[in-house]
């Protein structure tokens, strides 16, 4: 575990924080509003609100771009649900059903050696990190017969997807930033 967490930077360790505490502290104010969509389909709203809390670890993973990174992510929100009891503990269960969306996620992006470097693989790790959530949450509290199920998988990966899209944008966003920041600290020392 030593060796693992040794290739993590300061830097990297601070972003794994915020983007925990940014995927805790978003999760109260979507899983609301996805209330209203999936309240009338019968499907859990986290399988839709997942996308846009799961996007938080696919933004982690594309700005420290260290393998491992979502797991991280996961385990650090799983932690802070634990300890302070905010809404959508699952209790000690949380370990595995924040943990998993990030494992699944690592692990997919491993095994098609991208790391949220083009859309297909940002749209791909939130797909997984969005189906692994809802699967987990599944297995935990709702049980859901299968046609339901498939239902909310098929939400789960759509919004899980778009959620993906959404964080290669921001990281986009803040290459385009890098990339000026360094050519006009460049220019200075010129």
């Amino acid at each position: 575990m030593q060796r693992f967490l040794d290739k993590f930077s300061l830097y990297d360790l601070i972003v794994i924080a915020m983007m925990s505490a940014l995927g805790i502290a978003t999760k109260p104010i979507i899983v609301p509003l996805a209330q209203i969509i999936t309240g009338p389909l019968f499907i859990p709203s986290g399988a839709v609100a997942g996308g846009f809390y799961m996007l938080w670890l696919v933004l982690g993973f594309g700005i420290t771009g260290k393998r491992g990174t979502m797991t991280l992510i996961g385990l650090v929100q799983a932690i802070l649900v634990m300890a302070t009891g905010i809404v959508g503990s699952h209790g000690v269960l949380s370990l595995v059903t924040y943990t998993m969306p990030g494992i699944l996620a690592d692990l997919g992006l491993l095994l098609i050696g991208h790391r949220v470097c083009c859309f297909p693989c940002a749209f791909l790790a939130g797909l997984l990190c969005n189906i692994a959530g809802t699967i987990m949450v599944n297995f935990v509290y709702f049980r859901l017969p299968v046609a339901p199920l498939v239902l909310s998988l098929s939400a789960a990966a759509l919004s899980g997807g778009l959620g993906g899209l959404v964080a290669f944008k921001i990281l986009q966003q803040l290459w385009k930033f890098q990339r000026r920041d360094w050519k006009t600290s460049k220019d200075d020392i010129a």
